[in-house]
Order: C-alpha cells, then sequence, then structure tokens
C-alpha cells in the first residue's frame, strides 16, 4: 500500500518531509539516526516510482529532484572533524546508492520518454550529483572504499542518462554553441570558493582543480571570469601543497586560454606577477610547476616585435626570469633545487637564443660551478648543465672563443673526475656524462676554429687513462682532425 500511494503522489508531497529531515546537519545521534532513516525512506519511495508516469504528468518533478539532490549532496559533505570522517564516508556511500537508485529509474525511463525529456527533468539535480561524485570517488581522509565505489558509480550512471561520452562533454557541451553544466557546477562552487570560505570544506580544491581540467579549448575561454579568481586564491596560500595545485590550475588556464584573452584586463601580467612571487621560496616541486607554467605563459607576455637594427633589443620577462634563477643558482648547495633549476635552464636558454648572451657571464659561472659537484648515483644536475652548455655554445659562439679555456678546463676536469669516479653512480650514467662532455668539446672545436683539438693533442701526452683518451680521439674524430692519441 505505501508504495502504491508512493506511485500515485507528486513528488513534492512525499519529498518535502523528507527534505526536512535530510537538510539538518546530522552530528548528534538522533538526527544522524533521522537522516538515515530518511535515506532509507527516499530509497523506497525512488524504487516505487512510476518514472515515465511522474515526467509526464508532473511539472514539479524537475525542481523536487533539484532539492531532494541538494539535501543528499549536503548530507554526504566531508566533516571538519577527524573523528566524524568515519561516519561521514559511512553516509557518503548510502547516498551514492540513494543517487544510483535515482538514476537508474530515469535511464529505464529514457524508452519510452526520450532522452530530451529525462535530462531536462535531471537538469536542476545533475550538477548536485557531480559535486558529490567528484567530492568521493577518489581515495581521500574523507572517503572509504564504499564511498569511492559509490561515487564512481554515480558518477558513471549520470554521464550514461545524460548522453555524454565523457565528463569533459559533460561539463562543456556537445559542441562550442551547445553549453554543459559547466556554468551550473561553479555556480554551486561559487560561494565556497571566495577567500573566506574555501578552506571550509576540505573537498572543495579538489573539486574545483579537477572540474577544471576537464574543460579545454575552446570552451574554458568564455568561463575565465569564474575560473581565474579561485586558482588565484588558492596559489596564494600560505601551505605548499595549495600553491602547487594553483599554480597547476594557473598552468592549465594558460595553455587553454587563447593569448588575446589573457592579454585583455592586463591579466597575463596579474598571472605573471603571481608566479614570479613564487621563485623566491625554497620548495622544488614548487618552482617546477611555476617554471613550467611561466615557459608557456612567455609567449603570451612577449609579443614579437618588429626589431630596428639601430635600436638595442629590450629585456622582457623571460630575461628577468632567467637572471633571478642564475642569481639564486649560484650559491645553491640543497641538490633538490640544484636538479630544479638545472633541468628548466636549457629551455630558458632554447627560448632566449642569441639573446642569452646577455646572461652569459653568470650563465659561466653557474656552468663551471655545477660542473664541480658530484650529483648523486643519477647525476641528473650535471647532465642537465651539459646539455645547457651545449645550447649556449650553439646560441652564443660568438662569445664563446674568449671563454674557451675556462669551458676547456670546466669540462676536462669533470671527465677526470668521471674516469675516476669510483662510487655507486652506474655505468651508463658515468657513459652518458662523457657521451655529453665530448658533445661539448666537440662544439667548442668547431665554433674555436680547432683550437680545442690543437689543445688536447698536448695534453694526452701526460695522461694515463683510457676513458680520458677514449674521449678526446672522440671529439678529434668529430672534429675531422685525428691523430695519434697516447703517443
Amino acid at each position: 500500500m505505501e508504495r502504491e500511494s508512493a506511485r500515485g503522489a507528486s513528488p513534492g508531497q512525499p519529498f518535502s518531509g523528507l527534505l526536512q529531515q535530510l537538510a539538518r546537519p546530522g552530528t548528534a545521534g538522533a538526527e544522524r539516526a533521522a537522516g538515515d532513516a530518511a535515506l532509507r525512506e527516499l530509497g523506497a519511495l525512488l524504487e516505487a516510482a512510476d518514472w515515465p508516469a511522474l515526467l509526464r504528468e508532473d511539472a514539479g518533478v524537475a525542481p523536487a529532484l533539484g532539492q531532494v539532490a541538494r539535501a543528499l549532496c549536503g548530507q554526504a559533505a566531508p566533516a571538519q572533524a577527524e573523528e566524524a570522517r568515519r561516519g561521514g564516508a559511512e553516509r557518503a556511500a548510502r547516498v551514492g546508492a540513494v543517487f544510483v537508485q535515482l538514476l537508474r529509474g530515469l535511464e529505464a525511463a529514457r524508452g519510452s520518454l526520450g532522452p530530451a525529456a529525462v535530462t531536462a527533468a535531471l537538469r536542476p539535480a545533475a550538477p548536485y550529483i557531480y559535486i558529490f561524485s567528484v567530492t568521493h570517488r577518489q581515495e581521500r581522509p574523507w572517503s572509504s572504499p564504499a564511498s569511492q565505489r559509490a561515487a564512481q558509480e554515480a558518477l558513471a550512471s549520470l554521464l550514461r542518462v545524460t548522453g555524454c561520452g565523457s565528463v569533459s562533454e559533460f561539463l562543456r557541451g556537445e559542441t562550442a554553441d551547445r553549453g554543459g553544466r559547466f556554468p551550473a557546477v561553479m555556480g554551486l562552487l561559487g560561494p565556497e570558493l571566495t577567500k573566506e570560505s574555501w578552506k571550509n570544506n576540505p573537498a572543495t580544491k579538489y573539486i574545483f582543480s579537477w572540474t577544471l581540467y576537464q574543460v579545454t579549448r575552446p570552451w574554458l575561454s568564455q568561463h575565465l571570469e569564474r575560473i581565474l579568481p579561485p586558482s588565484l586564491l588558492i596559489s596564494d596560500d600560505y601551505q605548499n601543497e595549495n600553491k602547487i595545485l594553483g599554480v597547476h590550475c594557473l598552468h592549465h588556464i594558460v595553455l587553454n586560454v587563447p593569448a588575446a584573452d589573457l592579454r585583455q584586463f592586463n591579466r597575463a601580467q596579474v598571472l605573471y606577477h603571481a608566479l614570479f612571487n613564487h621563485l623566491y621560496t625554497p620548495e622544488p616541486d614548487l618552482i617546477q610547476a611555476v617554471l613550467e607554467c611561466l615557459l608557456d605563459l612567455f609567449p603570451v607576455l612577449e609579443r614579437p616585435l618588429q626589431w630596428k637594427a639601430t635600436e638595442p633589443r629590450s629585456s622582457g620577462p623571460c630575461d628577468d626570469v632567467l637572471q633571478l634563477i642564475l642569481t639564486h643558482m649560484e650559491p645553491e648547495y640543497r641538490l633538490l633545487l640544484r636538479r630544479t633549476y638545472a633541468r628548466n635552464l636549457s629551455a630558458f636558454i632554447e627560448r632566449l637564443g642569441i639573446l642569452t648572451v646577455r646572461h652569459l657571464k653568470r650563465l659561466e659561472q653557474v656552468i663551471i660551478g655545477y660542473l664541480e659537484v658530484y650529483d648523486g648515483p643519477e647525476e641528473e644536475a650535471r647532465l642537465r648543465i651539459l646539455e645547457a652548455l651545449k645550447l649556449t655554445i650553439k646560441h652564443c659562439w660568438p662569445r664563446i672563443p674568449c671563454r674557451l679555456e675556462i669551458f676547456l678546463k670546466a669540462l676536462l676536469k669533470m671527465v677526470c673526475d668521471v674516469a675516476k669516479d669510483q662510487s655507486l653512480t652506474p655505468e651508463p650514467v658515468k657513459a652518458a656524462l662523457l657521451q655529453e662532455a665530448t658533445d661539448c668539446l666537440t662544439l667548442l672545436d668547431h665554433c674555436s676554429a680547432g683550437q680545442v683539438t690543437s689543445l688536447l693533442t698536448k695534453a694526452v701526452q701526460s695522461c694515463k687513462d683510457d676513458k680520458v683518451l677514449d674521449c678526446i680521439r672522440k671529439v678529434q674524430e668529430l672534429s675531422g682532425r685525428t691523430t695519434k692519441v697516447g703517443t
């Protein structure tokens, strides 16, 4: 009898009492029990509902479903207190089961009513179901295996009911003209992404960032005003984890929003200054994220200009960043930071090209200093610095001959150190170091009109190490000036 009355009732009538119980916080024992009872009653109501008949006859179904989804999403929100999170994960699993039940009923109604009618009825509830699913789909402090399975199943069901092949399509829509649910989702997240509120819910930053990553060109640019302020806000936090997350969001925006839109209202400059300030923090992971973002932002900031030969080329943001990096690299002794800086140095040299000569004096000091220091078994810093030296020689070759002796001594000293190295450095790493050094010596010889091979021919008279002699022989062969080595 109870199920038959549910079939004949308007959804607004049986839902109204349940909504009052679901809207309670659910922290106290009695209120939690009432909420659990409401969930069970709601599940029974959804299971008994004749969805084709309801969707045909009752125009209040869609708003009622929206109110129910909102209440359920509130019930499954992560708790701030550690002791409350376990019970919250169990409740989230039950909420997910109710969402799945609702979506199964709507999916079954698609056959008789058609996709358009079902999608329209689900539209008010869809953003709440999406937010619940993203909140609990991954392993988090507030989730459990059961809640993760329920959230993943709810998200998969939501995509099937809405006829979307992916989360990206659900958010952005089928075409640029036919919008998706991204504005509705951001409308719900917006009040939680303010300076005062974004830390109240520990899941908010993850929901926002994961949602942002799903929307790419050309759909993202129309939402720039919604996504840029929260990304800047998260990146400006005092916690390193949040800074990195915010920088990743900014990088996604840089990659997926047209340069013209980023230049408008001086947005690109705002991004640049926000990123530049992070370069003063001694955190390798943050520095890596910031440098990657800046390298993709430079083409937006530095539009190609017509250069007149009578005037010096003006310096730009890339020059400023490289100057700061070199300033930090020279005295740096922490290995992780040294590797991070060395890993990105070549990209800056490649971008500046011949204009690297502006920084050549300090770059020379950094390269020599990094070649002298053992960097552990993987030798990442020295390998990256050798790569940077090769690019420096290629781009700045007119200025290299006057520095030939300095670079030659540093390279030969490193070759001898590697040849005599008895540490745990693997042989492939040693071979890579020697090969990179050989390439650098060959380039030095080319840009100095054969001076390197002439000097090496004199130097080998006192050399007894086979690895060093082999390196010199390769340089002479590659330079086309082969002589007998070691005699």
